[in-house]
């Protein structure tokens, strides 16, 4: 793992999760972020080595070496937040109490295969992004 870069772990088969992490990349100026598909081996290391309940978090989770892991709305706000500009705006929603904002992010959670679709394997990243994908 490369020192300084913060991990996100996503569902691989989740179109929606599929396109957060190509909008987060497009928005990753200072190349802050590395990936992982829950599914991977690292994605499985990873969560195991957390204990993480992969059967209550299933979507996103942040992963900050040495410091500490987010998830659900806390991770999806903190990852926003390194964009830097207006992003840092998303601040306010911290405001917000976890527990609501959480409600609505497992709605949509629980959804997203619904609402998006699946795909059958995990995405595979092309030839100019393998480099922010681990294992």
């Amino acid at each position: 793992m490369e020192e300084g870069k913060k991990i996100i772990l996503f569902d691989g088969v989740c179109n929606l999760c599929n396109g957060a992490i190509q909008f987060i990349i497009k928005r990753d100026k200072k190349d802050s972020f590395r990936y992982a598909a829950l599914q991977s081996d690292t994605g499985l290391r990873l969560v195991s080595e957390r204990g993480i309940d992969t059967t209550k978090v299933d979507s996103f989770i942040l992963i900050e070496p040495g410091v500490a892991y987010f998830v659900k709305s806390d991770a999806a706000l903190r990852i926003g937040q390194q964009f830097g500009g207006l992003w840092k705006a998303l601040t306010i929603f911290t405001w917000i109490p976890r527990t609501f904002r959480n409600a609505i992010y497992d709605l949509v959670a629980k959804n997203r295969y619904k609402w998006f679709g699946r795909k059958d394997s995990c995405m595979i990243p092309t030839p100019e992004l393998q480099a922010k994908f681990l294992g």
